[in-house]
């Protein structure tokens, strides 16, 4: 019985393994993604994190006085951009449940500034905003006779209207997802609310929030790890500017760019991992619950 069972067990170990029809079609048509991924993902990824290598490259950041300021720039913009655009988003999101037709009209006004590409938008922004020819100055003129100021020629007002035109431009979309959230709630929740006797502000904290906290919070965290990407409303309204000031972390690298100094660029962006990896832990910990 031995002697057959060790001679089956070469003869089962010879056989060749043979990919099914399933398979293999499977793997033909994964393949091309994971070209794609290696190629526009791994592989830029990998290379960056070569070229940022060096210890110079961190050493260089750290005595760049540009650098500090990018990060507090940076820091502000997550806590106070991200905060007051969720908050005004959840406010919104309440509101645009009336089924009055004309705040349906209004929704679809609402999502423009989402739905049109940011280069036309935040530099039509920007053109508003200069100084000699710009349309609210010459409103400003008009209306008291006096010349506008100079609006992002301050650092902190041209970073505070960085952050508005942040919150303008992704508003919408954040909207729409606590809207959809709040839909998603039984309206026997508020008719039980209603016959207890509940105020809007009560049916609010006890059944509103109570459902959404989760959403809410999740959304938060995904907008920080996209916040910290978005160069679009800082470099395109202001460049950085003025003197380097109203830089962060998304737009730095862009700046040692421009300055020929490529290991630098890949440097501030490892840099921003910091930011980056907690925010993904914590969010792929609460998708995973």
């Amino acid at each position: 019985m031995s002697a057959t069972v060790a001679e089956a067990a070469p003869v089962a170990a010879a056989q060749p393994f043979r990919l099914t029809s399933w398979q293999a079609w499977g793997l033909i048509l994964i393949a091309p993604y994971l070209l794609i991924f290696i190629f526009f993902v791994i592989y830029p990824i990998g290379y960056g994190l070569w070229l940022a290598r060096s210890p110079a490259s961190y050493v260089h950041l750290a005595e760049d006085p540009i650098f500090a300021r990018a990060v507090v720039n940076t820091l502000i913009f997550l806590i106070i951009g991200i905060n007051v655009k969720m908050a005004i988003a959840l406010l919104l999101s309440g509101f645009f449940t009336n089924e009055r037709k004309w705040i349906r009209w209004l929704s679809v006004l609402f999502i423009l500034p989402w739905a049109v590409p940011s280069i036309p938008t935040i530099l039509s922004v920007r053109f508003m905003l200069n100084p000699e020819w710009g349309v609210v100055n010459s409103l400003i003129f008009r209306l008291t006779g006096d010349d506008g100021p100079n609006w992002l020629n301050d650092p902190s007002l041209a970073l505070t209207l960085a952050i508005g035109v942040h919150i303008w431009k992704s508003l919408p979309f954040w909207t729409l997802i606590l809207l959809a959230g709040r839909l998603a709630i039984s309206a026997d929740l508020y008719e039980a609310a209603s016959v207890d006797g509940a105020t809007k502000w009560q049916k609010f904290l006890h059944v509103t929030w109570p459902s959404m906290r989760t959403l809410y919070v999740t959304c938060t965290i995904l907008s920080m790890i996209w916040t910290l990407g978005d160069f679009n409303s800082v470099y395109l309204l202001t460049g950085g500017g003025p003197a380097d000031l109203t830089h962060v972390l998304a737009t730095l690298g862009i700046r040692y760019l421009r300055l020929d100094q490529v290991d630098a660029s890949m440097a501030a962006v490892v840099c921003a991992m910091p930011f980056v990896l907690p925010l993904v832990y914590v969010l792929m910990k609460r998708l995973s619950k």
